[in-house]
Order: C-alpha cells, then structure tokens, then sequence
C-alpha cells in the first residue's frame, strides 16, 4: 500500500479542504480518491448546471475537472463525433434525460452508472424522492435523474396580456382569442423534451393537443429562447412555450410570470429537467468520474447543486434529506399538485414526438 492510499484510509479528510463534512470524507474513502488524483482530471460533459462544477474542484484540488458545455442537443451531437473519429473524451454526462438515453444509450456509449454508487449516502433510496433512485433507462441502471422538477410544461404568460384565472387547462391555450398570439421555441431544436414527452404521453392531451398548438394556432417559432422571452416581455405576445428565462425576466420587474399548471385539470409534467446522469463507456478517467459521480450525488453535491446550479431558476433535487431553502416553491413538488412523471422509461422514447413535429412543421411551412 502506497503513501497515498494509507492517507486516504487514515485520514480521508486530508484529500479535501473541508474536514467538517464528515459524510464527504466517505467520498475520499470509498471511492479511491487516490487513483483519482493520479489520473489528474475528470472530463465532465454538462448541460446548464456547470457552475456546480467549481465546487468539486474546491474540495477536490487534485482533480481538475475539464467541462465541455452547451446545449443537449449540441453535446451529444459532439460526444457521438468524437467516437466515430476514434475519440473517447467525455468520463460523465450531465443533461436532459431524452438525450442521455435518445442518443448516448441507445447509442451504445454508455456503462451501467448504478455499480459506480458506493457512497452510503447516495446508495440509500430512502434519502431520494419516492424512496427510490429513478432511472429514466429501460434497464434501470445507466441514467439516473437527479432532479424533480414540478411545473416543467415551460409555460409562460404576459400578465398585462392574460389574466391565468381563466385558464384552467392546457386546451384553453389553444382557443381562437389566443390564435396569432402565442410564441414558442422551435420544437425541431431540442431544449423542450419533458414537456413535449408529457403533451404526447398524458391520455387526456396526446398527439392532438401538439397537432392543435403548434399546427393550427399560428403560432410563431425561434431558435432563441432569449429573443422569444424578450417578446413576450414586450407584450408582442402573450403566451410563450419555452421561456427558459422567465424567472429571470421576472426578477428584473418584467411582466413575465409562468403559469401554475399544477392546478389545471391534466395537472404538470414531473420530469429531471435538464438533471440526468450518465458515465461513458471507456471513459479515459474512470477514477476519478467514479469520485466526482459520488461527490455530485452527496448531500453537498446537491445541495451545491438547488444553490448553485441556476441563479435564476434554482434546481429541485430528487434528494428529500436536503433544505429546499433555495429552490423556489414553484420548482418544488407541491404536496398537493397533479402530476405526470415523464422521467418513467416507457415514455423515454422521443421518437414518434420528434416525428409527429417534423410532420407538423413540414405543413406549416408548406402554407406559406
């Protein structure tokens, strides 16, 4: 046994800064912060929640942490590249789950994540949300969403235009008042996956209510969530599906608010947002994604996560053992609310999603 691996075992609080955090300390312990540090660096591949990332590099200065960021879409397009050129970059993998498991699962590239779980902490189910880990895989043991979010239909409204009393469910959107007036992210583009997963999967909206709000509401699209926010905060329009900035745009006194779908008759999409997790198959530092994998899924990894990971609209851990402080009351779960989990794995397949929008985009711009 070398010098290192003794000072793990002694004292596994000599690897991180913080020797308060007694639970951390297992990280170090359990999952061979030594080998981790000699490998030097983990090369995390991450969609929204990067910032989450200068934490882990604190408590663990030994390891580096190369990010790659961007959107979903964007990143898994690149993890596939780089594989056909031969090119195994990414250790870790953190977006939305449709396309950790759209693109990298059913691509072959990843490894189970579930045998990397050796932390008590992060091993318990009883300390997760349902008393379970979810996987949004088939198999159960290669994605695991780390979030959940209530509310994530990504619906927004200029309340000088609408008056949120009078909607009551998602099929009142799409009456003729509403027609022209109505703005949304670009369905083709990627970035409205839970959302459009629940309108295909819940019986009581299906492939007619995608049909009816983006085939016959004339509504207008963009590939820019920035731009489309803005618009609506002009009053260009009143209604707006894929406002990421929408807390945002509130906070700074705009007249942007997002609706409470949690009460409308079909009730809200319970998805991980952009919070799934994969490891990829030789992955070039599998010691230390081992170590920072464990890390991110701890109390303070997720607590650094709801405090961190979006200013503007902070994150709702699946894990129930952390304050909620944070995370605003409409990114929680409301006790009371109606939901519909899309993170299931029979409704991971996104494809007959993606096929009837092309359908739907493909006559629409025949008519002009």
């Amino acid at each position: 046994m070398d010098k290192c691996q003794r000072e793990v075992l002694d004292d596994p609080s000599k690897h991180q800064t913080n020797r308060s955090n007694q639970s951390h300390c297992f990280v170090g312990r359990r999952t061979g912060v030594c080998a981790a540090k000699k490998e030097g660096q983990v090369a995390v591949y991450v969609y929204r929640y990067e910032s989450v990332l200068q934490e882990f590099k604190r408590d663990f200065p030994g390891i580096n942490v190369v990010a790659v960021t961007g959107r979903s879409t964007d990143l898994t397009n690149r993890v596939m590249a780089e594989r056909r050129a031969g090119k195994f970059i990414a250790d870790v993998y953190s977006s939305g789950p449709g396309g950790n498991v759209g693109v990298l699962y059913k691509g072959k590239a990843l490894d189970p994540i579930k045998p990397l779980l050796v932390l008590p902490e992060v091993v318990d189910e009883s300390k997760w949300y349902g008393k379970e880990h979810r996987y949004a895989d088939p198999e159960g043991k290669y994605v695991f969403a780390y979030l959940a979010k209530g509310s994530d239909t990504q619906l927004a409204f200029n309340s000088g235009l609408v008056n949120p009393k009078e909607i009551k469910s998602y099929w009142d959107i799409t009456q003729p008042k509403w027609k022209g007036k109505i703005v949304s992210l670009d369905p083709r583009e990627g970035g409205l996956g839970g959302a459009m997963q629940f309108f295909y999967y819940n019986p009581d909206l299906g492939p007619q209510f995608i049909k009816t709000f983006f085939g016959t509401m004339e509504t207008q699209f963009a590939k820019n969530f920035r731009q489309i926010t803005d618009w609506l905060a002009q009053g260009r329009y009143a209604i707006c599906f894929g406002c990421k900035d929408s807390m945002k745009a509130k906070n700074q006194g705009l007249p942007v608010e997002d609706f409470e779908t949690t009460r409308w008759k079909e009730g809200a999409s319970f998805t991980a947002g952009g919070g799934s997790l994969s490891y990829m198959n030789q992955a070039p530092h599998p010691n230390a994604a081992k170590v920072f994998i464990n890390w991110f899924l701890s109390r303070r990894g997720q607590i650094a996560l709801q405090k961190l990971g979006d200013v503007d609209e902070p994150p709702n851990s699946r894990r129930v053992d952390i304050p909620k402080d944070d995370v605003p009351p409409a990114n929680r779960l409301a006790p009371d609310g109606k939901y519909f989990d899309v993170i299931k794995p029979e409704y991971a397949d996104v494809k007959p999603v993606a096929d009837l929008i092309k359908e739907i985009m493909t006559a629409n711009e025949a008519k002009k």
